[in-house]
């Protein structure tokens, strides 16, 4: 199901080019990003911009992102969360409702779900009907991939790897492909886990180059740095390059 056709970024809307995240080439340049797929995998090196596109997609589609009160910073980028003011997005058929899931903001969300559940606890039926918090984090996770995504709406996910194990990602790869059949949630995820690539029927977005584009799962940096290290892991071997 594609809820969300495209985003335009609009450079002449950019507030500076010397700051994060307008001073990235790949923003400069991309004109627009247009969505074919139910699942699409936004992949690059850290720094790139995936996460903070995908991040502001999510506030221009009017979906909350769930964070900590407190975020105290030593160094302030005024303009670090403005790329949503400079975007565009095209929707198929109207607006729909979602969520944003990031591993750090989860966890602030499961503990304080788990306050609201002293008063009312039918709360956690719609996460698994469990205690989040007495689960281990992986099991947690899962818990509410499963329940959530059952219901429509527009998924983004900001790498979903960090808190899984290998064994539990196969397991979130066999979810989001059952869902993805169902037709009726739109995923969007940014990621580094060749495993979740690995999912058909989806499209995978580089931000490596001078501009987003598709890009085939084997032609990823991802790809290819784990098949080789999988097969030759003293090549790579080197303390002393740490």
């Amino acid at each position: 199901m594609i809820y969300l056709k495209k985003v335009n970024i609009h450079p002449e809307k950019f507030p500076v080019l010397d700051h994060y995240p307008f001073n990235l080439k790949i923003f400069q340049n991309t004109e627009k990003v247009i969505f074919n797929k139910g699942i699409t995998f936004f992949v690059g090196e850290n720094g790139t911009g995936k996460s903070t596109l995908l991040k502001a997609l999510a506030y221009k589609c009017g979906i909350h992102i769930w964070q900590s009160e407190f975020n105290l910073r030593y160094e302030q980028n005024p303009h670090e969360e403005d790329l949503y003011k400079a975007i565009s997005v095209e929707w198929k058929n109207g607006p729909v409702k979602g969520s944003f899931f990031g591993s750090q903001i989860f966890s602030h969300f499961a503990k304080t779900l788990e306050e609201w559940a002293i008063n009312d606890s039918e709360m956690l039926n719609y996460f698994g009907g469990k205690s989040l918090v007495t689960q281990s984090h992986g099991q947690s996770l899962m818990s509410y991939f499963r329940s959530r995504y059952n219901i429509k709406g527009l998924y983004f996910l900001d790498e979903p790897e960090t808190a899984l194990s290998p064994s539990a990602l196969v397991d979130l790869l066999n979810l989001l492909i059952k869902i993805n059949k169902k037709g009726h949630a739109q995923f969007l995820i940014a990621t580094h886990s060749p495993f979740l690539l690995a999912c058909p029927e989806s499209e995978i977005f580089s931000f490596d180059n001078k501009t987003i584009a598709p890009i085939a799962y084997e032609d990823t940096n991802h790809y290819t740095l784990y098949k080789n290290f999988m097969n030759n892991p003293k090549k790579f071997i080197n303390p002393n390059s740490a």
